[in-house]
């Protein structure tokens, strides 16, 4: 079987590496240039463990082809998968200009029977847009050419994609026609053979599901966050909170760590877009929108507990920030906590020395020379004034803690991520602060 997929982004090389680690022959079409011919010589774009190898193991198989071309391969595939961005714009909604550039080229060059799978994620009514979009070419072209659409969202973890996609727990497909999930069914059976797990649907249901289900994990992230924070005022302990609540089994503990917020490329986008459609229907999605107010909140709890400590007088402060990443096993800073976090820092005059094992080539070009960087955790930590966690990586959960105290100017530590034992920081002479565990405000000496 023979595959197109539309965007060398991080879904796009993911699932076209994927399908292609499985025997299917895979084209992977980008307008970028750049980005092809580095592909084509093993430079990937993104990080993502296990992504590289895998890419040039199919690459050198030729099962993995990478071209600027979507009408050179249209003839000779049966699926073309389009997973090209779908950024927010001010208002919140989804841009689907990529997504109807496609369709527009596909519309323009196809010849034969091809069904289009939208990996995107896109609002509720896209298929329609790019079923009529498609139509509308070939009508210029005077071609009656047979299609069919579909949708099939993703719900990859960055840092785990692979193994995501390779064994998945459910894989949700929306179609129109039988013919469409014929083919759907062939090509993701060599997945499931142990267990088959395909959801099939209408597509409307597809399109909402992806959304639905990221909206979904965003607010039990921002429940935890708010009530964190309430544990820290009435003196409780969240983490005992968590365990309490976290073994109901209508509840389970999934996704009720509290921290620093939520950030990445799909749930603060994908909140966004969900109220952009609920406002574009004349309905409010009011809980969306207090889980959103809660994340941007919490991004910057830990500058206001640095705040708080040193009474406003952060000025000359010299800071360090142990992760960028918005989470670990990526270099994705999109909507990153750190990059609120720093950006408080900077206003407030401290000088900020960072480190992240993976994401600060990323967060350099974003953070354009306003911030140190340093080549490792100790490096990070000479002579500051306080040490703030703000991706939990696994380099950080076991450090020296005796080198780290006679590095630090001053031994305060705020987690964000709550990795750590506060009975053994402070016995080592720390002045610890994470969040929703402590029942006293700590206070500079």
């Amino acid at each position: 079987m023979k595959i197109a997929i539309v965007g060398t982004g991080y879904v796009g090389l993911v699932t076209g590496t994927c399908f292609a680690e499985m025997g299917t022959e895979v084209f992977c079409v980008d307008v970028d240039k750049t980005k092809i011919e580095n592909l084509k010589k093993g430079i990937i774009p993104i990080y993502e463990p296990g992504l590289e190898e895998m890419v040039h193991r199919n690459f050198q198989a030729e099962r993995l082809r990478f071209t600027t071309e979507l009408k050179d391969c249209l003839d000779e595939v049966e699926v073309l998968f389009s997973a090209v961005g779908t950024p927010p714009g001010e208002d919140g909604r989804a841009d689907l200009h990529y997504v109807l550039d496609v369709a527009r080229e596909i519309g323009r060059y196809m010849n034969k029977y091809l069904l289009i799978v939208t990996k995107s994620t896109v609002p509720v009514g896209t298929a329609d847009k790019i079923k009529q979009t498609i139509r509308e070419e070939l009508d210029k072209r005077g071609a009656s050419v047979a299609f069919d659409i579909a949708s099939n969202p993703e719900f990859l973890k960055e840092g785990a994609a692979i193994k995501d996609f390779m064994s998945p727990d459910r894989v949700v497909v929306g179609v129109e026609t039988e013919k469409a999930r014929e083919l759907m069914t062939h090509l993701y059976r060599p997945f499931l053979l142990n267990n088959f797990r395909v959801i099939f649907m209408d597509v409307p249901s597809a399109e909402m599901t992806k959304y639905a289900a990221n909206a979904m994990l965003a607010t039990r992230i921002s429940f935890m966050n708010d009530i964190a924070n309430l544990c820290e005022l009435v003196g409780a302990d969240v983490n005992m909170v968590r365990k309490g609540i976290g073994t109901d089994s209508r509840i389970g503990s999934h996704f009720l760590y509290p921290g620093c917020g939520y950030g990445g490329s799909c749930f603060p986008k994908d909140v966004k877009a969900l109220i952009r459609t609920a406002k574009e229907h004349n309905y409010s999605m009011s809980i969306l929108q207090a889980v959103e107010d809660v994340n941007e909140r919490q991004k910057s709890i830990l500058f206001r507990k640095l705040t708080d400590y040193y009474r406003g007088n952060l000025k000359g402060k010299t800071v360090a920030v142990w992760g960028l990443s918005f989470k670990p096993e990526t270099d994705d800073i999109r909507e990153a906590p750190s990059l609120v976090l720093i950006e408080s820092l900077l206003e407030a005059g401290c000088l900020v020395r960072a480190y992240d094992p993976v994401a600060m080539e990323e967060a350099n070009r974003r953070l354009e020379g306003t911030v140190e960087f340093a080549k490792n955790i100790y490096e990070a930590v000479v002579d500051v004034d306080a040490l703030l966690v703000v991706t939990e990586w696994k380099e950080f959960r076991l450090p020296s803690w005796i080198a780290i105290k006679k590095l630090m100017k001053y031994p305060l530590i705020l987690d964000g991520r709550n990795i750590y034992d506060a009975k053994e920081l402070e016995q080592k002479g720390f002045i610890y602060s994470c969040i929703g565990r402590n029942s006293k405000t700590i206070d500079a000496e």
